[in-house]
C-alpha cells in the first residue's frame, strides 16, 4: 500500500530548492572554473560539467522522495500529459505549483551562487542562439525526457539520480549548447555573468527548442512503451501516492 504524497506546497518547496540549488551548482562551479583555470576553456567545461554530474545525483537523491525532483519544466509539462488520462503524474494543480517555483528557484540559484563568489549579479552577454545550439538543445532535451520517463516506465525510477547525473555529464560534451536541456535553468543562467550565462536575448530560442525537444521525447518514448503514462508518479524519484485531486 502506497502512502499520501507529501502536500502540494511542501512538494513546491522541494522543487523551490532543489531548482535553486541546481543553478547554484551550475553557475557556481562554474565561477569557480573561470577563477582557478581561466586560460583553458576545456578544463573548465571539465570542473563544470562534474561538480553538475556529482550535484544533480545527490539534489535528485534529496529532494525526489518528496517531489519528484523535477527541477525542470519540461519535465513538469511531460509528466502532466503522460498522467492526465489515467489519473497518475501531477495535475494541472500541481503544474502550477511546480513551474513557477522552479523558475523563482533557478534565478534564487544564480544570485546564489554570485553572492557566495561575491561577483555581483550580472545579465549575461553570452550570444548562443546559433542553428547548432538550438538542435542541440532539441536532442538533449528529447533524451532526457526519454531517460526520465523510460525509467519510470520499466519500473527503473530509482536509477535516475546516477542515471540523469550521468546523461547530463556526457551532454554537457556531446552537445555544443552544454546541454542546458531546461528552461527553469536557461532563464536563471541569464542572471550569470560567466562563461555558464546566456544573454536574455538567447534564452526565448533556447527555451522554444527544449519545448520542441521535450514534445519529441514523449513521442519517442510513447512510441517505445506505449503504456508510459500509467507511470507518471514515479517520476524522477518514485513518490507514489494520493496527490491533489484533479
Amino acid at each position: 500500500m502506497t502512502s499520501p504524497q507529501p502536500p502540494l506546497w511542501r512538494r513546491a518547496i522541494a522543487e523551490l530548492l532543489g531548482t535553486c540549488l541546481l543553478v547554484a551548482v551550475v553557475v557556481g562551479s562554474g565561477i569557480a572554473a573561470q577563477q582557478l583555470s581561466p586560460a583553458d576553456t576545456g578544463l573548465q567545461l571539465l570542473q563544470n560539467s562534474t561538480a553538475t554530474v556529482l550535484g544533480m545525483t545527490v539534489l535528485i537523491l534529496v529532494f525526489g522522495p518528496i517531489s519528484g525532483a523535477h527541477f525542470n519544466p519540461v519535465v513538469s509539462l511531460a509528466d502532466w500529459f503522460l498522467g492526465r488520462r489515467n489519473g497518475s503524474g501531477l495535475s494541472l494543480r500541481d503544474l502550477g505549483a511546480y513551474i513557477p517555483t522552479q523558475i523563482v528557484g533557478a534565478i534564487c540559484g544564480s544570485a546564489l551562487a554570485n553572492a557566495m563568489f561575491e561577483i555581483g549579479t550580472d545579465i549575461s552577454r553570452k550570444e548562443r542562439a546559433t542553428p547548432g545550439h538550438l538542435l542541440a538543445e532539441i536532442v538533449a532535451t528529447a533524451v532526457l525526457i526519454l531517460l526520465i520517463f523510460a525509467l519510470a516506465a520499466t519500473n527503473r525510477g530509482v536509477l535516475a539520480a546516477p542515471a540523469v547525473g550521468a546523461y547530463i555529464g556526457a551532454a554537457y560534451w556531446f552537445t555544443s549548447s552544454t546541454s542546458f536541456a531546461n528552461p527553469a535553468v536557461t532563464l536563471g543562467r541569464i542572471f550569470s555573468g560567466t562563461f555558464a550565462g546566456i544573454a536574455p536575448a538567447s534564452a526565448p530560442p533556447f527555451i522554444a527548442a527544449q519545448l520542441i525537444g521535450a514534445a519529441l521525447g514523449v513521442a519517442l518514448l510513447l512510441l517505445l512503451f506505449p503504456g508510459a503514462g500509467r507511470s507518471a508518479s514515479e517520476v524522477v524519484i518514485p513518490h507514489t501516492g494520493e496527490g491533489a485531486e484533479r
